[in-house]
């Protein structure tokens, strides 16, 4: 269970680097706009590669994986739509930034993100006895913009470095958290829900995707979004390919 731990913590521990270098140097906004779309690229990869399409050749049935999906894309709408909504009861009605609201949608699907998928880094520890290099370097690649991203956009919309630093943190550790649950829990438990958690994981982050990081990204960057998106995707693949 510790290696489980330590191997979660490792795969999160980009988000917080990515915090920490967008706190002490903040992106310009172009940089940061290819930054978020070279993310997205790798998001994709991922969720295609590593989340859905594992999902899929698990055998579980192909209610689980639809349902996962639609299940993680649920739930990232609905914690997105009650951020907007504490965050303009907060402010007395008044509509948050679009940098915060941004950042904190970010936030929210790394977290989603994150939980289903170190707890299957947990899972594969128990299973195999070692961590499944892509996904743990696809793991690890994908929070490093989402950290810097995330962070650029609350401090820019007026957050304090501390307090952000502070909630990454917390992040990590629930990840952290959720690969040692993954190793503890899921032992033994049927392939269709295994299929659903790593189905989970790529709806929300789906959905974050479009609701959130690709948009700001285009906002920030223009047209070159394109390019950097397809060069995040494809580096992300070369590294599934490298283990397969």
């Amino acid at each position: 269970m510790t290696q489980a731990l330590l191997w979660g913590l490792f795969a999160a521990s980009s988000l917080l680097i990515g915090a920490l270098i967008a706190s002490r140097r903040p992106p310009q906004r172009r940089a940061l706009g290819l930054i978020m779309a070279f993310g997205a690229g790798v998001l994709l990869s991922a969720v295609a590669y590593e989340l859905i399409d594992e999902a899929a050749s698990m055998g579980g049935g192909g209610m689980a994986v639809v349902s996962g999906v639609f299940a993680g894309a649920a739930t990232f709408t609905i914690g997105d739509v009650a951020i907007g909504r504490f965050q303009r009861r907060h402010r007395g009605n008044v509509m948050p930034t679009a940098e915060e609201g941004s950042g904190l949608s970010i936030l929210l699907g790394a977290l989603l993100d994150g939980i289903p998928e170190t707890a299957v880094l947990g899972l594969t520890v128990l299973q195999t006895g070692e961590v499944g290099v892509a996904m743990l370097v696809a793991v690890f690649l994908s929070n490093l913009p989402e950290g810097i991203a995330a962070t650029a956009t609350l401090i820019g919309g007026g957050w304090a470095r501390r307090s952000v630093l502070g909630i990454w943190a917390a992040v990590v550790l629930v990840c952290g958290l959720a690969a040692a649950a993954g190793y503890l829990l899921l032992d033994g438990a049927p392939v269709g829900v295994i299929a659903f958690v790593y189905a989970f994981s790529g709806g929300a982050v789906l959905t974050m995707l479009a609701i959130s990081m690709i948009p700001e990204a285009y906002e920030h960057a223009g047209r070159a979004v394109g390019v950097l998106t397809v060069l995040g995707f494809i580096v992300a693949y070369g590294i599934h390919l490298l283990e397969g």
